[in-house]
């Protein structure tokens, strides 16, 4: 019976009370730390995941460039580090160091929030270290998979006729070349998304942003078994929708795939 109640409870979205926020209630904590991870790790995977298959796009099409030998393997010497150590060294940096950005927090504490350019100036300003760190620790690994897809791309029958048929190089870049090299990108892109709900545990922590992950990790220190619960559910949710989406985008950007649905 209480197995059955739960799951009767569960399709209403009734998750339980916080014991760390009692009395708040599960969905609401969640639900306040969702905004403040989609904003900040949203933002900053979308970012890498555009910015690194264009790169790659760019670095493939002119291979032996200054973008495909230098830039390509610095980045991805970049991405070798612990995105959390790059989120430590840029906070003492540029936070405790130079004092450029605020050190901890999603916004400042004399700041009431609002739909105010003061407070999303300064919200925009505690994301930009957190953001970054986690653009520079994955921007290698999507322009060198872009890159390595791009360059087998480079050789078929496609881009041999969209050539014969003098089109402008750009659009057989960006149009041939390109759509196609994008399908393995995406695929990835379904799974970073998992990244993202999981709240960029370790980035949070370090910076004390007030996400899923940062919630996670409180919920497991005070025993708060109702919101790990609920945390884990909405994660893999999350993930199970993102991937769904996924298939349906390249169901888009691929007519072969639409052939044989």
């Amino acid at each position: 019976m209480q197995y059955l109640t739960y799951l009767q409870h569960l399709f209403t979205g009734e998750l339980g009370l916080s014991y760390a926020y009692y009395p708040s209630r599960v969905s609401e904590v969640i639900g306040t730390g969702l905004v403040w991870t989609l904003g900040l790790a949203g933002c900053a995977v979308i970012i890498s995941f555009v910015l690194g298959s264009f790169l790659g796009v760019l670095a493939a099409w002119n291979r032996g460039g200054w973008l495909d030998s230098v830039a390509a393997p610095a980045f991805a010497f970049l991405g070798a580090f612990p995105y959390f150590w790059l989120a430590m060294l840029s906070l003492y940096l540029f936070g405790f160091g130079l004092g450029w950005f605020p050190l901890r927090h999603a916004y400042s504490h004399d700041l009431e929030p609002g739909l105010s350019f003061t407070f999303a100036a300064d919200v925009a300003r505690h994301a930009v270290l957190p953001a970054a760190s986690i653009v520079v620790a994955t921007l290698g690994g999507w322009m060198l998979g872009m890159r390595n897809t791009m360059v087998a791309t480079l050789g078929t029958d496609t881009l041999r006729l969209a050539h014969a048929k003098g089109l402008p190089p750009w659009q057989v870049m960006m149009r041939y070349a390109a759509r196609n090299a994008l399908l393995p990108n995406v695929t990835s892109f379904g799974m970073a998304l998992g990244f993202v709900l999981g709240g960029s545990l370790l980035t949070e922590i370090v910076f004390s942003y007030p996400g899923t992950g940062y919630l996670l990790i409180l919920a497991v220190r005070n025993q708060d078994y109702p919101l790990m619960q609920g945390l884990f559910l909405v994660i893999t949710l999350a993930v199970l929708a993102a991937n769904f989406a996924v298939d349906l985008l390249c169901l888009w950007l691929d007519p072969r795939t639409r052939a044989h649905a």
